[in-house]
C-alpha cells in the first residue's frame, strides 16, 4: 500500500482552520465582504404584472416580473421573544415591492430594483443591507432563457446599524 492511499480524502477547497473557527464563532467571518452582517429575511419568487421597459409594447401591454428580496438585519431579539413586533413582517416588504412593480412605469429594471431597495431601507432603518433581484421571464429575445434581470445590493448609510 502506498503512502498516498493512507491519506484522508478531503475536498480541494478544505480549509481546516477557517472551518474550525467558523464552527466555534460563526460571526467571525461576517465582516468578510462576501457576507453582509446579520441574519436575513428572504422573499423569493414574488410575481407581479408591471409596465416597465423601454419598448412601447412593454409600457402598453405590460409583462410578468419576478422579484427576490434578501434583507439583512439582526433577528436575535425576535428569535428570543417569538414576537412579530421584534422583527419586520414579510408582508410589509411584499407590499413595498408590489407598490413599486405595479406602480408607475420605469424604463430600466435597474431603476425598479433601486426603488425597491431604497424604499425598504428608508422604511426599515434596522435593515443593514438589502439585495433585490428583478427579472423578466418573458423577454422577446432569440434563444431559450429562464429570465433576464438585474440584481443589486444596497447598504444602509447609518453607522449604528
Amino acid at each position: 500500500m502506498s503512502s498516498l492511499s493512507r491519506l484522508p480524502l478531503r475536498p480541494l477547497n478544505f480549509q481546516p482552520l477557517r472551518r474550525r473557527a467558523l464552527i466555534q464563532n460563526p460571526r467571525a467571518f461576517m465582516g468578510d465582504a462576501r457576507f453582509p452582517k446579520g441574519d436575513k429575511l428572504i422573499l423569493k419568487g414574488l410575481k407581479f404584472h408591471g409596465f416597465h421597459g423601454v419598448n412601447p409594447e412593454e409600457k402598453k401591454l405590460g409583462q410578468k416580473f419576478l422579484v427576490d428580496v434578501d434583507a439583512w438585519l439582526d433577528l436575535n431579539e425576535a428569535c428570543k421573544s417569538d414576537n412579530l413586533c421584534d422583527t419586520i413582517s414579510y408582508t410589509d416588504i411584499y407590499r413595498i415591492v408590489r407598490e413599486i412593480v405595479e406602480g408607475p412605469s420605469q424604463n430600466l429594471l435597474e431603476s425598479v430594483a433601486h426603488l425597491i431597495a431604497c424604499a425598504t431601507l428608508n422604511k426599515y432603518p434596522q435593515i443593514s443591507t438589502i439585495q433585490v433581484k428583478v427579472a423578466k421571464p418573458n423577454v422577446a429575445v432569440h434563444g431559450h432563457i429562464d429570465y433576464l434581470g438585474v440584481e443589486i445590493l444596497r447598504y444602509n448609510k447609518r453607522e449604528d446599524v
